[in-house]
């Protein structure tokens, strides 16, 4: 049998580079410092981050979500785009804990790659930075994962985790929608962050140029790489103006699979179609993928990205409240007594 020749090796040589997430961490530091909110008692550096519920609340509840970007990550890299997609992760997870009416309280991201390069990781928290601070959530700590051989050198993945509290007797759980209810939509910025398998399998069949022009100065890739918009503040703002019955976040599955999961039995929401204008980007796709209008409602968003159901009593003021936060908002149906699980009916 040959002698082995002894060596020394280095985590380094595996493909790990220490001193480069230690920098990271380094650099991410000022970023956490801005999205600072009271109740953080130790952020970056623990083994655990620490804070404090705030103060004044009876029956306080933690709401906690998680969540990824997907695939819009394959065009992120591909772009060589990396500062938005930061703010798409806090959003997915932001958005769905303040459906259920909890405030952000604070934030967590695990960043995983196959080679960490510094310059690219710092964009990408730069972002999550951002969507904390839009959120209202303290960005207090995260991982960041070098595992060369599980990803390809270029390739990262996201997730997040975002914890809130809301009062107990405020929860948000849709069983108090009555029929006759009014839905009132919020505008989305684009795709948000589904679909992206689809999108970029219409990309691939079409041909397209991302960098051709889609509207004014805008290139598709522009526009598919929108970040998701972040509803909280706007939300919360109105929750203390109007009884809100139930709001949903429109993520994957689209209205007809988001809508009915904040629905009781026995009623139904009946969405008209025509009440918004769907933005240009999604009439693109369906053209250019051939894509039947079921499959495009299931499928994306297609210009609303969140619903809210209210007394018709209080629809004006929810409105008006939303317009005065910054949000496009529009009645867009009602809610209407039916048979069996709830369901939407897009008219």
């Amino acid at each position: 049998m040959a002698k082995r020749r002894k060596i020394s090796l280095t985590y380094r040589d595996a493909g790990v580079n220490i001193e480069a997430g230690d920098a990271l961490v380094e650099a991410i530091r000022p970023i956490a410092d801005r999205s600072w909110r009271t109740g953080v008692l130790a952020g970056l550096g623990g083994f655990g981050s620490l804070f404090a519920l705030p103060a004044g609340l009876r029956e306080p509840v933690l709401v906690a979500g998680t969540d990824g970007v997907g695939t819009k990550l394959k065009l992120a890299i591909q772009l060589k785009r990396h500062s938005t997609v930061g703010i798409d992760l806090v959003a997915m997870c932001a958005n769905d804990i303040v459906v259920q009416g909890a405030e952000p309280l604070f934030f967590l991201d695990y960043f995983a790659t196959g080679q960490l390069d510094v310059t690219e990781a710092r964009a990408i928290v730069e972002g999550i930075g951002r969507g904390c601070e839009l959120a209202g959530a303290a960005l207090v700590g995260g991982e960041t994962a070098e595992m060369p051989g599980l990803y390809a050198e270029n390739d990262y993945d996201l997730a997040g985790f975002c914890v809130g509290v809301v009062e107990k007797s405020a929860i948000i759980d849709g069983k108090s929608v009555r029929p006759n209810d009014t839905l009132i939509g919020l505008r989305a910025s684009g795709p948000h962050s589904n679909g992206y398998s689809l999108i970029r399998r219409v990309l691939k069949e079409s041909g397209t140029d991302l960098g051709e022009r889609f509207s004014g100065e805008q290139t598709l890739a522009d526009i598919l790489l929108e970040p998701t918009r972040i509803y909280v503040k706007a939300v919360l703002a109105l929750l203390k103006q109007v009884k809100v019955n139930a709001i949903a976040h429109i993520t994957g599955g689209g209205l007809p699979g988001n809508v009915p999961r904040v629905l009781p039995a026995g009623l139904c929401a009946v969405v008209d179609s025509r009440t918004w204008k769907r933005p240009a980007i999604f009439d693109w796709l369906q053209e250019a993928g051939s894509i039947v209008d079921a499959e495009m409602y299931r499928t994306f968003n297609c210009g609303i990205g969140m619903v809210l159901a209210v007394d018709p009593r209080y629809a004006d003021k929810a409105v008006a409240v939303l317009s005065q936060a910054g949000e496009e908002a529009m009645f867009i149906g009602h809610v209407e007594q039916s048979a069996g699980e709830p369901f939407v009916l897009l008219e």
